[in-house]
């Protein structure tokens, strides 16, 4: 069947107006019936009256196309390749045309609408020159290269694509799952979205093809992968019909709470909006749709049709449309046109479009609509540029124009790609290199009004501009109602987002969006939600206990205020004080003989040595400086010399006067001014070692800084470490020396007990000190400045219990042994 007008110049239409066809039992024992095509489209009629009314207003139009009147030829291609190629052929003539000199050919076509019959179509008329400007084939497959004469004011689905990658990337959806149509359309859009998917380094969670052979179990296999995916946005890249398959079986298994992701040709589907069993599932459904425009005088136009009217019966379409809107039948006039009307009541001939509300009378999105018309309109502008050829400047060979008479298609097809133009929407009219329009979008949103019907909300914009292929996308999200009717982005990632302080550890043999979070290692930062990697703190910083921030290390030192530096404190001052107490009784019992038999000058600088060993201490406990560094470790050398220094005049002493045969003699050698030279030079050479020390590498504070520690560490580095062993080792020297000389005075007579005393106190210091140098070496931070101390004070104390002790037990116990004839 064809509606056809006759016309100067004849303009070939394709359109869908049914959804499927019914093939022929093929028996090849007879004639096989006509093909019969089932399932109006409203929407597609809508389409082809469009065409008729853009041809009726141009040919109103004396501007335009002065003395050319527009005529059409139009034939449903049944949503089927062969159908669009069997309405192809005949657009071209037949024989009996041919013989009349080809006025049955046509200049241009309009359609098809998918992309599967345009295919077919474009690569027939493409043999003749003919061109085609489909008003809905969006796939990218559709090239200039391929099909020169092809065209579209519909966009590219590598526009459509790109729009769909951003709106992904913009909502930061990394699991996407994609169910595409069987067709040209689905796999070529589906295919180019998988790929920029990944590029984006998101994912596909699953890859699932709707077939064009009715199978509920191969539908209902998808429901069930969608399910078990875990993908919370799913793309469905399909035609309609393609998608009420889908979400029909959808709606039978009950699967909810899916994001659904529209491609162009379902984005605002009547055939899905419309029956309100979808409505649970498509609520809060988002996609791209081609820009609309509100056409004037379209909606009286479309309401003219009736039956009744003159040029009803030259309109083979008519019929079955009727029959559909009004579900009734019109008798032998739907016969003859082999429709199917059984069943049917007849019809009244009271039936008026007027009162009928559907898609086809709705033209508040006229999309598809607008783009048949600007389709139409850029042919007109096409032979209006070949009208207005001046003879010698024209487009053609040796500079000829078109014979307007006879005006062939490839003539067309080469004005065809110069036509630009603003319309009178004020949209530019323009085909690129590729035949393709301007890509240009609107984001449209399923929302249900409260009177429960579904509503396309428009919730942003989708622009590429330039030659760069700069691409901008504008979303309103305030206005975006969500799967579910919920305000809240929905998530759809393989693993849940990695909070800060973490980061993603891919698992092995899994898509790099499946992934596990990992807690930053110490010392290391994320303050970013799905981070890939942990960034390492600066050596002066350190991670805060929840990995999102480098805050200043701790700085830590020996303080007075430690619980360990207050217990060092009171051990130093209690030793000091014992010392002192010491001295004070040596002094107050001085005249006594075990005192004057201790050579009391002796005594006391030990004591006074002592106490300065105890109170060293102190320089060790607070934050290094320069001077307390320098202090430290001088004070320390110099004073333990001479506490040393004074305990080996003793020793001396003892030993010449009990082991020399010539005593008297030995002991003028060996009087209290040698005693003191003795003590005076030994103290003096720790002076000199500590002078060039502090000359020539005196100790520093220093701040280390542990890769693997939060804290910052504060202590005096000894500057010159031969120096610091020097000190040690002259002072364990004179221990050693002392400890010798006692060790051989041990066996004087038991009534007289320094030496023993003195050498097991020079054990103890020899003990203590020799453990020490393991001890400090090992221990990390402030316990090596708390071993120092430790060290310093236990032998202190031990000094101080194995000479003195004795001593004042017997002065204040045992008095009565503190006579002369006792210690002789």
């Amino acid at each position: 069947p064809v509606l056809e007008k006759r016309g100067d110049i004849i303009l070939g239409g394709l359109f869908s107006l049914h959804d499927t066809v019914v093939e022929p039992n093929m028996t090849f024992t007879s004639t096989p019936a006509p093909t019969q095509c089932t399932r109006f489209s409203f929407r597609t009629f809508r389409w082809m009256q469009t065409m008729i009314f853009a041809v009726e207003e141009i040919n109103r139009n004396p501007e335009l196309l002065s003395n050319i009147t527009l005529g059409y030829k139009i034939y449903d291609s049944c949503s089927t390749p062969h159908q669009s190629l069997k309405a192809a052929i005949d657009l071209m003539g037949s024989e009996k045309d041919s013989h009349e000199g080809c006025d049955g050919n046509v200049p241009a076509v309009i359609g098809d609408g998918g992309s599967t019959q345009s295919l077919v179509v474009a690569r027939f008329l493409g043999v003749f020159h003919v061109p085609q400007v489909s008003y809905f084939s969006s796939c990218a497959c559709l090239s200039k290269k391929e099909f020169p004469a092809f065209l579209r004011t519909m966009p590219s689905d590598l526009f459509q694509v790109g729009a769909l990658v951003q709106l992904v990337k913009h909502f930061g959806w990394t699991w996407v799952g994609v169910v595409a149509g069987d067709d040209a359309y689905g796999r070529g859009g589906a295919a180019i979205f998988a790929n920029e998917l990944q590029k984006l380094g998101a994912c596909v969670a699953f890859y699932e093809m709707i077939p064009k052979i009715q199978s509920q179990a191969a539908v209902s296999a998808i429901i069930s992968n969608i399910r078990s995916s875990g993908a919370r946005a799913v793309l469905v890249f399909a035609v309609e019909q393609d998608a009420a398959r889908l979400f029909e079986e959808a709606d039978r298994e009950g699967l909810t709470g899916i994001q659904w992701l529209a491609s162009e040709a379902w984005s605002t589907a009547a055939v899905l909006s419309t029956p309100k069993k979808y409505h649970h599932i498509l609520q809060g459904s988002m996609g791209f749709a081609i820009r609309r425009a509100h056409i004037p005088g379209l909606q009286d136009f479309l309401l003219r049709l009736h039956p009744s009217s003159p040029d009803a019966d030259e309109d083979p379409f008519l019929v079955p449309f009727w029959e559909e809107v009004f579900q009734c039948s019109l008798g032998t006039r739907s016969k003859d046109r082999h429709t199917r009307s059984e069943g049917k009541p007849p019809c009244s001939g009271t039936e008026n479009l007027q009162s009928v509300k559907n898609i086809y009378c709705d033209v508040s999105q006229l999309r598809i609509s607008y783009n048949v018309y600007k389709a139409v309109y850029a042919i007109a502008h096409a032979i209006k540029a070949m009208r207005s050829c001046v003879r010698g400047n024209g487009p053609f060979s040796q500079q000829a124009c078109p014979d307007l008479d006879n005006i062939q298609p490839w003539q067309v097809c080469s004005r065809k790609q110069n036509v630009n133009y603003i319309n009178r929407f004020g949209d530019e009219i323009k085909f690129d290199v590729n035949g393709d329009p301007a890509a240009m979008y609107d984001l449209v949103n399923w929302q249900l009004t409260p009177s429960g019907d579904m509503e396309f909300v428009t919730v942003g914009k989708f622009d590429k501009i330039g030659a760069d292929g700069r691409k901008n996308l504008h979303i309103e999200e305030e206005k975006i109602v969500w799967n579910g009717n919920k305000s809240q982005v929905p998530l759809s990632v393989c693993s849940s987002i990695c909070p800060p302080g973490s980061r993603k550890a891919i698992r092995p043999h899994f898509p790099i969006c499946c992934h596990d979070c990992v807690v930053c290692a110490a010392g290391e930062i994320s303050n970013q939600t799905d981070a890939i990697e942990c960034v390492r703190c600066l050596p002066e910083f350190w991670s805060n206990a929840d990995r999102t921030a480098c805050i200043p290390k701790q700085v830590e030192f020996l303080s007075f205020s430690d619980i360990i530096g207050i217990v060092l404190l009171v051990i130093s001052l209690i030793g000091s004080f014992l010392t002192c107490t010491v001295a004070l009784v040596f002094f107050y019992h001085r005249t006594t003989p075990i005192v004057k038999a201790n050579n009391s000058d002796l005594s006391f600088l030990l004591l006074f040595s002592l106490t300065l060993c105890f109170l060293c201490s102190l320089t060790f406990i607070s934050q290094p400086s320069r001077w307390s560094c320098i202090l430290r470790h001088t004070a320390f050398g110099i004073t333990f010399v001479l506490c040393i220094s004074c305990i080996l005049g003793k020793t001396i002493v003892v030993l010449m006067a009990f082991r020399s045969t010539h005593s008297s003699k030995v002991l003028k050698w060996f009087g209290p001014v040698r005693q003191k030279a003795i003590i005076t030079f030994s103290t003096l050479v720790q002076v000199v070692i500590c002078t060039v020390w502090l000359v020539l590498a005196p100790p520093t504070p220093q701040r280390y800084m542990p890769r693997e520690g939060a804290i910052i560490i504060l202590l005096c580095d000894e500057g010159s470490t031969l120096a610091f062993s020097l000190v040690l080792g002259y002072i364990g020297l004179l221990a050693s020396l002392c400890f010798i000389l006692a060790f051989l005075a041990r066996k004087l007579p038991d009534n007289f007990n320094e030496a023993r005393l003195i050498a097991f106190s020079m054990l103890i210091f020899c003990a203590v000190w020799v453990a020490f140098v393991p001890a400090y070496i090992s221990s990390p931070g402030k316990y090596s400045t708390l071993t120092e101390i430790f060290a310093i004070l236990a032998s202190s104390y031990g000094l101080l219990g194995c000479i003195f002790a004795p001593k004042c037990y017997i002065i204040l116990i045992k008095s009565e042994k503190n006579t002369r004839k006792h210690l002789m």
